[in-house]
């Protein structure tokens, strides 16, 4: 039975998540997005999906990666 590291709840079903050389340990997606999720750069929202990315900065859009003044970029190819 494992602990989730984000709401403390023990739990048989618990799952392990491996990310950048770190085992985390969650009882919910919930959770684990809630933890690992990266936010955007400009709106500060949970990036669930592939958003964009430019060097080093994750948006959750292209509209937000323009707003913060980085070119060429598109939410579709």
């Amino acid at each position: 039975m494992g602990t989730c590291e984000v709401c403390g709840n023990h739990y048989d079903r618990s799952f392990q998540v491996m990310m950048a050389g770190e085992t985390h340990e969650f009882d919910s997606f919930e959770c684990a997005i809630h933890k690992l999720a990266p936010h955007c750069a400009h709106c500060d929202c949970m990036v669930i999906g592939h958003g964009v990315q430019t060097g080093e900065k994750i948006y959750c859009c292209a509209a937000c990666a323009r707003q913060m003044g980085e070119e060429g970029v598109a939410d579709r190819a």
